[in-house]
């Protein structure tokens, strides 16, 4: 395993040695490539414009984010910005030099990628949504391929450079984001082939929230009675970070997993809610006026709300808060903005009668 840390650690030195200059590309590639993202930005687009990609984009996010915190949390994986400083690999040979950034010092373990797999489940998503859209169309089999060629290249483009900014950024060895990459389309294949999504009721959102939770707390501490403690990623982030302002407690394990759920849980509330049923369901909701009125309201909102960062002196109230943020996302994107878009809708159709 050390040989394919070290043959990583070499990776890590080229791309930052000859592409130095491409150093802001690289972090923001990593920026966009965040579930963040995903929530606030491509689903209020999706479910505004084919309701059942939107929840699939939030189902495949939250499950398969979730399975990247069990698998790193068995493959115990090492980050290269740490593994360098910690190894007796080299023994009396001085460790390789590597740059560390901002968002370089991730505190969960590194295998696999979770930049990587997200990105791979949500572009897969969306990608193979745009297909099926377009083979309902009835166009020449050329302009089937060419749209099928083009998507696909958009796709594997994306990964490439979402693996190759996470390796240069020191977050990954290769081989983490390769099996990032391979987790998530498998991720988003299955929920492909799973139609139940799309008419859970709040009940199974309840439950399955409950149930993410439970076995991931019951898998921490039943390994850490037995000696495993699952945070040990924690320490070697403190001690071999360059900068400690640049550990962030939203990237712990629990942080992401209760941001995660905190989305899952409002999007369940926010489909069975009535403000949902009176807005999105009713003749409206099948108008595109009504429709790009809810997107760029909720961009617009979300954009806003997502300013507020909740206060992290207090680990607690900060994960209570980070949950009910997240919460509040798909209630506002899908319940609340759209109600109130429709009355102002139905306001102003009143008064042209």
């Amino acid at each position: 395993m050390d040989v394919l840390h070290d043959s990583g650690v070499q990776m890590v030195q080229y791309l930052q040695l000859n592409y130095k200059t491409s150093q802001d590309w690289f972090m923001f590639v990593s920026f966009a490539a965040d579930l963040r993202n995903t929530f606030f930005i491509f689903f209020p687009i999706w479910f505004h414009l084919c309701e059942s990609v939107g929840i699939k984009l939030i189902w495949v996010a939250v499950i398969g984010d979730w399975l990247n915190l069990v698998f790193k949390w068995i493959l115990f994986g090492q980050r290269p910005y740490w593994w360098v400083h910690d190894t007796n690999y080299y023994g009396n040979q001085s460790a390789p030099v590597i740059e560390q950034f901002p968002i370089t010092c991730e505190t969960g373990p590194g295998s696999p990628s979770g930049h990587a797999m997200g990105s791979a489940g949500i572009y897969y998503v969306m990608v193979t949504a745009i297909l099926k859209i377009t083979q309902k169309k009835k166009d020449s089999a050329l302009t089937k391929w060419c749209t099928h060629g083009i998507l696909w290249t958009v796709f594997w483009t994306v990964q490439v450079l979402v693996c190759l900014s996470r390796i240069f950024l020191a977050a990954h060895f290769p081989h983490q984001v390769v099996a990032g990459v391979i987790s998530g389309m498998v991720v988003a294949e299955a929920f492909h082939h799973t139609q139940t999504i799309y008419k859970a009721s709040l009940k199974r959102y309840v439950y399955t929230t409950l149930f993410l939770f439970s076995f991931a707390l019951g898998f921490y501490l039943l390994l850490k009675a037995v000696g495993v403690d699952l945070l040990w990623t924690l320490e070697k982030a403190k001690r071999w970070c360059e900068k400690p302002e640049w550990i962030h407690i939203d990237t712990t394990p629990f942080a992401g997993l209760l941001r995660n759920l905190g989305i899952f849980f409002g999007l369940g509330l926010a489909l069975n809610s009535k403000l949902y049923q009176d807005s999105c369901c009713g003749k409206q909701g099948s108008q595109f006026k009504f429709r790009i009125c809810c997107i760029v309201a909720s961009l617009f909102i979300l954009h806003l709300f997502d300013s507020f960062k909740p206060p992290t002196k207090v680990e607690m109230i900060f994960y209570v808060l980070s949950f009910c943020k997240s919460a509040a996302v798909p209630l506002a994107a899908v319940g609340i903005i759209p109600y109130c878009v429709s009355q102002i809708l139905n306001q102003q159709t009143k008064k042209t009668l």
